[in-house]
């Protein structure tokens, strides 16, 4: 069982329904002025086919510089842009600037408390990564880590739905996530999986430091990810539904951390 979360000034316009509120940039000049800028992209969109001359060197920049491409249909870039010429490519722009490992580092020093961070594997709803981002703040976790490629990134959408806590809690995208996580255990980090088959999450002692990895919408925790866990935790499910949404899992399960850790009793 998988937790369910793993103006139309001259190269802006509206988007489609799933890029609704993010901040667009679209055709060939200033996709590639905003690459060389080093301005926060979330995500580069081209279309099939169009890999050759100014756009083939837009997406090398874009791939030295570790950005996400992905591949869409015309149709879509034509729905994202609201039909305006974007010439088989757009970008979408983070609300926010990323993190890096440091900046969670440094917190979780500053705090004199053992490291906790959340790590999301592969949210790909904007909302649901929104809400985990906006609990972490809330519990105390020192940062959220993310991967680039096949997750929501920094879009206003997940900016709107954490409540502003993207601009307080360091949010890291790194390249993979298994190798994140082989850096946080050099740390001295426990990694927490949620999963069916794990032991109740309010058995585990989390005293020490935690990574507690929440799974994506439908696959839930990557059975490679699962791997490196040292342990796998789950929460009862009494009804006839046998998943629950990411940011509730990982909301319940943050908070048992923060319990444990402030030392509050249960009667």
């Amino acid at each position: 069982m998988e937790y369910n979360s793993r103006e139309k000034k001259p190269g802006r316009g509206p988007e489609d329904a799933s890029e609704r509120t993010a901040d667009l940039v679209f055709g060939r000049n200033a996709v590639m002025e905003a690459v060389k800028s080093g301005a926060a992209i979330d995500k580069i969109y081209v279309a099939p086919g169009d890999g050759k001359g100014s756009i083939g060197r837009i997406i090398a920049m874009a791939r030295a510089k570790g950005l996400p491409v992905k591949d869409v249909t015309p149709q879509k870039l034509d729905a994202m842009t609201g039909n305006q010429s974007h010439q088989g490519i757009a970008a979408t722009m983070a609300a926010a600037e990323y993190g890096e490992m440091e900046s969670i580092y440094r917190r979780a020093e500053e705090a004199g408390e053992p490291l906790f961070v959340i790590l999301a594997d592969e949210i790909e709803d904007p909302h649901n990564l929104g809400a985990l981002i906006r609990t972490a703040e809330c519990s105390g976790a020192h940062g959220v880590i993310i991967p680039k490629r096949r997750s929501a990134g920094l879009s206003p959408t997940v900016f709107k739905t954490s409540a502003g806590a993207a601009s307080h809690l360091p949010v890291v995208r790194v390249s993979n996530l298994t190798a994140a996580i082989d850096e946080l255990k050099e740390k001295g980090v426990w990694i927490y999986c949620a999963d069916m088959d794990g032991e109740s999450w309010c058995q585990v002692d989390y005293s020490g430091g935690v990574g507690l990895v929440v799974g994506s919408e439908g696959n839930g925790v990557g059975r490679l990810i699962k791997e490196k866990c040292d342990f796998v935790i789950s929460l009862p499910m009494r009804g006839q539904i046998t998943s629950l949404n990411a940011s509730v899992a990982g909301g319940i399960l943050m908070y048992e951390v923060a319990r444990q850790r402030l030392k509050l009793k249960t009667r």
